[in-house]
């Protein structure tokens, strides 16, 4: 266990308890089970975290990364799990990667997109996750395809099909799942950036909060922690970081 100074343990959880933010909008890292109750990779590690500190842990759990990434900004959670994105930087203080994911196109059989440089070009219409790393990601580096934002990451193909839009952008194991679902879908080869999940915590609780949070994933990752996790939920497709 790490101990903390009084104050240190003051900032990290000025309520008393340890409030960790989730996205089950994204689930490679988590999602709700049968029960309504968040599982996976971000819970665990959640989880570990608060053991590690000998505080009690509070799970706020939200459908997509904007309203995840919005909580802990608030003061509604201490930390959290985000994609690491240079807005998001410059309020929160982020661990080194824990884990890697592609970020990829999903486009119509017949469309006439072959390449995942072909999609920046008028009259294109891409839909994203709103608030999501490639809904930030894309915003940037998109010149002349329109973006279109859907609630959350896993409605972007079904709000791709409501809009008969050309391109649905997201995480790829969440795209494969909903080509498998819906007939005439295909992926484009290839990525079109990669997604580098950390975690994170307002810059206003110190250097000393990220210092503690930046140790422990690096101790997750060198102990075999989430490779383990990332075993233990059925996650294929995404990789430990180095």
């Amino acid at each position: 266990m790490t101990v903390l100074n009084a104050e240190l343990t003051a900032r990290f959880a000025p309520t008393g308890r340890l409030r960790a933010s989730i996205n089950v909008g994204n689930p490679i890292l988590a999602r709700l089970d049968e029960a309504g109750t968040a599982v996976g990779v971000s819970v665990d590690l959640a989880f570990a975290f608060a053991a590690g500190l000998g505080l009690p842990l509070e799970l706020r759990v939200f459908k997509s990364a904007g309203e995840s990434v919005a909580a802990v900004l608030e003061g509604q959670a201490d930390f959290g799990f985000f994609a690491i994105d240079p807005i998001r930087g410059e309020h929160l203080a982020f661990t080194e990667p824990y884990v890697l994911i592609e970020g990829c196109y999903l486009v119509r059989d017949d469309s006439q997109l072959h390449d995942n440089g072909e999609v920046d070009q008028v009259g294109v219409r891409v839909v994203v996750g709103k608030g999501s790393a490639y809904d930030l990601h894309l915003t940037r580096e998109l010149k002349a395809a329109t973006i279109i934002r859907s609630p959350t990451s896993p409605t972007v193909v079904d709000t791709f099909v409501a809009e008969s839009a050309e391109v649905a952008a997201g995480v790829k194991q969440q795209l494969e799942f909903d080509a498998g679902r819906l007939p005439g879908l295909r992926l484009l080869p290839g990525r079109f950036m990669e997604i580098r999940q950390a975690m994170g915590v307002p810059h206003t609780y110190g250097k000393d909060a990220a210092e503690q949070l930046r140790q422990f994933i690096e101790r997750a990752k060198a102990c075999g922690f989430i490779a383990d996790a990332l075993g233990r939920h059925g996650i294929v497709g995404a990789t430990v970081a180095s």
